[in-house]
């Protein structure tokens, strides 16, 4: 088994702590695994990207290459797209579909979710909505993740374990809310 996941979005919206709980995840169930991140100019709401590579054998490079992504996993929809060329003709693209509004030639909503829409296998929702509903407009990603745990080669409660140990040390109502969030 070999899965490459692209998790993206924009600085500040836990495209790492989605990571993290994966990259523990797949360690917890004994799998291999590599990451790179790319952090650009993320205090400032530049992109950010991790790509993970999970296998049940070494794993060589940690750079994804053009059409092998089972999922793109992103925290705003223009990042989604950014990365499409990565993805393999059955991958998914689950990804939240509120944009951040970050630079002054956003493309037009209309245009780019035809574009989203367009893509075959699409997981889309409202997670800054689900988010502040699970108690924290901060646990959007959590929402992203919660939505392509039935996607991923890894078993939503080692996610959940991993989520939980995340998050213990902010307190249980951090927790709650993130799990919540998950679900």
């Amino acid at each position: 088994m070999n899965y490459d996941l692209v998790l993206c979005g924009v600085g500040g919206q836990g495209v790492l702590s989605i990571a993290w709980v994966a990259d523990h995840a797949a360690h917890d169930a004994g799998l291999y695994l590599k990451q790179s991140e790319v952090h650009g100019m993320a205090q400032r709401g530049g992109a950010v990207s991790a790509f993970v590579r999970i296998s049940d054998n070494p794993v060589a490079s940690d750079l994804i290459a053009d059409g092998t992504a089972g999922m793109i996993l992103s925290v705003e929809p223009l990042e989604a797209l950014r990365y499409a060329k990565l993805l393999r003709p059955d991958g998914w693209i689950v990804c939240d579909v509120t944009p951040m509004v970050n630079i002054d030639n956003y493309p037009d909503l209309a245009l780019l979710y035809r574009v989203l829409f367009g893509v075959p296998n699409l997981v889309a929702i409202d997670a800054t909505r689900l988010a502040q509903k699970a108690g924290t407009p901060k646990a959007q990603n959590m929402v992203v993740l919660g939505a392509a745990s039935p996607h991923l080669p890894l078993p939503a409660e080692l996610l959940e374990k991993q989520l939980r140990e995340l998050f213990e040390p902010k307190g249980e109502r951090v927790v709650r809310a993130n799990i919540d969030a998950f679900r």
